[in-house]
């Protein structure tokens, strides 16, 4: 079930479009959307989830989702992407305390991949965290997960080996000042 208040236009909510033309509204979380994010990671894949929390998560905790609801909207921010009422991913923005970087994460449905919302995702955290004065954005990837890796690449992140673990990989992006 879906809350309607999901389906109402909120404060700083706002529309995109990806180079698919394919058009969705995205909006800040609220921690009245954690029931929904509860439901929205029953459609990311397995594979995602794990790309995502870089470790195996089977189902998202409770603890995991009230983290991704309980932002202070002026440094970190989660952003909800909603193809009419169903949500279709998240963006998540988190700062450093001094706004030197943040790092970023988005997840999406397995059903609403391949369709350019990532990218448009990844701009529109690109965009907001350079808004708010953030001079640098990061992400940290499992070497696995060539999808994200190609995206971030396109946009002109860097990538380089993540310290102590082979495994993964830094990708970053300075934003002009």
């Amino acid at each position: 079930m879906v809350d309607s208040s999901s389906l109402t236009p909120q404060a700083g909510e706002t529309s995109l479009t990806t180079w698919k033309n394919f058009k969705f509204r995205v909006r800040p979380a609220t921690p009245e959307d954690e029931p929904l994010l509860a439901e929205f990671f029953t459609h990311v894949s397995p594979d995602d989830r794990r790309f995502r929390f870089l470790s195996s998560v089977a189902k998202v905790s409770d603890a995991m989702l009230e983290q991704l609801v309980s932002v202070d909207h002026e440094g970190s921010e989660n952003f909800l992407a909603f193809d009419d009422e169903t949500l279709i991913g998240t963006a998540m923005l988190a700062p450093d305390p001094n706004l030197q970087r943040a790092e970023v994460a988005i997840s999406l449905r397995a059903d609403y991949k391949d369709m350019g919302i990532g990218w448009a995702l990844l701009d529109h955290l690109a965009r907001t965290a350079q808004a708010r004065g953030i001079k640098r954005i990061e992400s940290v990837e499992s070497r696995e997960n060539r999808q994200a890796l190609a995206v971030e690449a396109d946009m002109g992140f860097r990538a380089e080996a993540y310290p102590g673990d082979a495994s993964l990989v830094l990708v970053s992006k300075d934003l002009a000042g």
